[in-house]
């Protein structure tokens, strides 16, 4: 059947001898080959997008957008075709595209600009809505034809847009007024500088003309003998022009015979070239004639052998994937083997690390109720002396030893050496005891006694510390 679309159609082949899809305008159509025509005259869409600004602010954009396909362009109707192949143009598969393209790059775009950015630059932003929308519709074969987006409108409950006109008007009608204040004050100060000027300048040219008048006669003869140089020199550069301007035209002839020249020439070779490229066509024609007649004669014997080779392919797929099915079983079944033996191993470890963790924080809490203790011991300690921190010390260092390990600490420091050691008394009885050899216990506590303030000295000239109140006080007079 021989098949003839009209103006605004083409025509679409597949089936037999047709690798893909074929698109026309008239053409055989072969047993084994389906035809389809489909409209390609534009279609128009009219939306409402709802798009919110970079503040969050809502609006809408009213569009109107004539879309059809590339009729210039084989592979744009190969995508419009695959589209719209099982729909009308109408329809609204195509229209629910169209929409969603429109809607999520409107969106996309008046997101990432502020309110004012939209109601200053709109023509910029209807431009690039145009050129992000036609980028997404290139994939389905859509040409925009013509776009008309009209005046953004308010969301309802949303007055940006009016707010901001308003805010425009404010400010054109403040500018107004600033700029009729500026004319005002210009012209009154224009009128009074010009009235100073023209007074100046009277009398200024009054006195000015006196001495002029007795220049211009002397000038007057300069000036004649000026002008008459000035018409030679002027003659002369007149000369000079037209014999350039003569030696640029004869260059611009030269270079006009030249192109002309080059023209015949290029016409030849264009004639040439396309009488080679005709020639080249009707060759291809026949070849392509040919070649269709061998598919002819070897098609039913190239399907066989085509099911034959598709039936064993298939069959080796299936033993193929058969095989690595089991292999991949097998891989899954130790992989979950090791994954439980991960699992238990992180378990173990997990209870090892918890009891660690529960050990440390009981110590913890040892150590914190060991100081709570001890602070409380301390401030019964201070409360009991009435806050003396000077008793509460000496108490802590007696109960606790120091002075018992300073003496050792001393002992163990002259140990094996041979220290002379210095008794102090005051210096009575001292002759009896030495006489007698010896002396009652009491004389001997005394002489304990008397060894104290010494000692206290030397320990508070070593360490720095004093003694306890209630055992003395250490002064300067060594008699008391």
């Amino acid at each position: 059947m021989y098949r003839v679309a009209r103006a605004s159609e083409s025509l679409v082949i597949t089936g037999s001898g047709i690798t893909d899809i074929n698109i026309t305008k008239k053409a055989w159509v072969l047993p084994g080959q389906s035809c389809t025509k489909f409209d390609i005259s534009p279609v128009n869409y009219t939306f409402e997008v709802q798009a919110m600004s970079a503040e969050k602010l809502p609006f809408l954009l009213p569009a109107v957008f004539t879309v059809g396909p590339r009729a210039d362009d084989e592979a744009s109707l190969m995508k419009y075709a695959k589209l719209i192949s099982p729909h009308d143009k109408l329809s609204n598969h195509v229209k629910d595209h169209v929409q969603g393209i429109i809607e999520g790059e409107t969106r996309v775009l008046a997101a990432s600009m502020t309110m004012e950015e939209i109601f200053k630059g709109t023509k910029e932003f209807k431009q690039e809505v145009f050129e992000k929308v036609q980028l997404e519709l290139n994939q389905f074969g859509l040409l925009i034809y013509n776009a008309n987006v009209k005046q953004l409108v308010d969301v309802q409950g949303h007055e940006c847009f009016s707010y901001l006109g308003q805010k425009t008007q404010m400010e054109a009608a403040n500018q107004a007024k600033i700029d009729v204040a500026e004319a005002r004050m210009k012209g009154e100060i224009g009128e009074k500088l010009r009235l100073g000027e023209t007074l100046q300048n009277a009398a200024k040219i009054d006195a000015e003309t006196r001495i002029i008048s007795t220049q211009r006669g002397g000038e007057g003869r300069k000036a004649e003998i000026k002008v008459r140089t000035e018409v030679k020199v002027y003659e002369n550069h007149r000369e000079a022009e037209v014999a350039e301007a003569n030696a640029v035209l004869a260059k611009k002839k030269a270079g006009w015979a030249k192109e002309a020249q080059v023209a015949e020439v290029e016409a030849e070779k264009a004639v040439a070239l396309r009488d080679a490229e005709l020639q080249k066509e009707v060759e291809r024609m026949n070849a392509l004639a040919m070649t269709e007649k061998l598919k002819a004669e070897l098609l039913s014997k190239a399907s066989v052998e085509y099911e034959t080779k598709v039936q064993e392919a298939n069959w080796e797929l299936y033993k193929k994937q058969k095989e690595e099915e089991a292999f991949l079983y097998e891989k899954e079944k130790e992989a979950e083997a090791q994954r439980a033996t991960a699992e238990a191993d992180f378990y173990r470890r997990k209870q090892i690390i918890d009891g660690d963790l529960y050990a440390k924080m009981k110590e913890a809490e040892g150590l914190k109720a060991l100081a709570e203790a001890q602070g409380t011991y301390l401030h019964t300690l201070l409360e009991a002396v009435g806050g003396n921190y000077e008793a509460v010390r000496d108490y802590l260092m007696i109960s606790g030893g120091m002075f018992q390990d300073l003496a050792k600490i001393n002992g163990d420091a002259i140990h094996g050496l041979q220290p002379k050691i210095s008794i102090w008394t005051n210096g009575e009885g001292s002759h009896e005891a030495t006489a007698e050899g010896g002396g009652s216990a009491l004389k001997e506590v005394a002489g304990i006694y008397k060894t104290l303030p010494p000692l206290f000295k030397t320990v508070h000239e070593q360490t720095g510390m004093m003694p306890p109140t209630w055992m003395g006080t250490i002064t300067n007079d060594s008699s008391q």
